[in-house]
């Protein structure tokens, strides 16, 4: 049995993304900080789809907890078939006054650990007749965001990289798959401590975590480069292309700046 390997998979676009897989007939690898949380996960898609769930709990953002899931993930599957770099959240607020460590922690799981993970587990990978990577961006990554600056540029990151690494992977087993979703309803707005008002006005634009897992998990067996899921998603990640970039920040700080007290 093909195993994949999701990180952040206890809840929101990972949860969904392990449940299309296990759908599809893959043996699962889940990751998150919440040991409970991936046991009721792993056991429900186990009575569900009757495939094999494994779980490793840990705070993937610390120190060698990427080479420690890479062992134990070599262990568990040595069949590895889809890595799913999905755990991220975002943090609100102006650059400067939100703390340097907090920062700090965003960046080592939105972008260190994938990057990682990925360099630990290709050898794995290749040895595959057909193997898959999809890494979680956001429509942020097209545009800078005033007051989710990290954020925007932690997942813009992440674009390029998977951008990069499918064209140095064209003649591997490996497809490198980037999907970028707009509004979810998760608990993103939550963790990254946006206020009510704010969160009103996303819940108004969100897709379900189902809706973006159905098209990322759809796109990556397609071997397609990048999905972003929703019309309307589609449209104005496009249009950051044609519209100056002064714009689209003005435009992104008029809806987010107006909320911070």
């Amino acid at each position: 049995m093909p195993y994949a390997l999701i990180t952040g998979a206890s809840r929101g676009i990972g949860r969904a993304l392990a449940g299309e897989l296990a759908r599809r007939g893959y043996g699962l690898l889940l990751t998150a900080r919440s040991a409970d949380q991936l046991e009721q996960v792993a056991a429900e898609l186990r009575q569900q789809h009757g495939v094999a769930a494994h779980v490793f709990a840990a705070d993937l953002a610390e120190p060698g907890a990427a080479t420690r899931l890479a062992a134990w993930a070599r262990q568990q599957a040595p069949d590895l078939a889809v890595l799913v770099n999905n755990a991220g959240y975002g943090l609100w607020g102006r650059f400067e006054e939100l703390p340097l460590a907090a920062q700090q922690n965003m960046l080592q799981l939105n972008m260190l650990l994938p990057m990682e993970l990925t360099h630990q587990l290709l050898p794995v990978l290749r040895r595959q007749p057909k193997a898959y990577i999809l890494n979680i961006a956001s429509t942020a990554a097209y545009q800078a965001v005033p007051t989710l600056t990290l954020y925007a540029a932690s997942k813009a990151f992440l674009l390029t990289f998977s951008r990069g690494l499918r064209y140095e992977l064209r003649d591997s087993p490996v497809s490198v798959t980037c999907l970028s979703p707009g509004a979810t309803a998760t608990d993103f707005a939550d963790r990254a401590g946006m206020s009510a008002g704010l969160q009103e006005v996303a819940a108004k634009l969100s897709m379900t975590p189902q809706q973006v897992a159905q098209a990322g998990v759809a796109a990556l067996l397609a071997g397609e480069a990048e999905v972003i899921p929703g019309a309307l998603n589609k449209v104005s990640a496009t249009l950051t292309g044609f519209v100056p970039k002064s714009i689209t920040e003005k435009i992104a700080a008029n809806i987010y700046e107006k909320y911070l007290k």
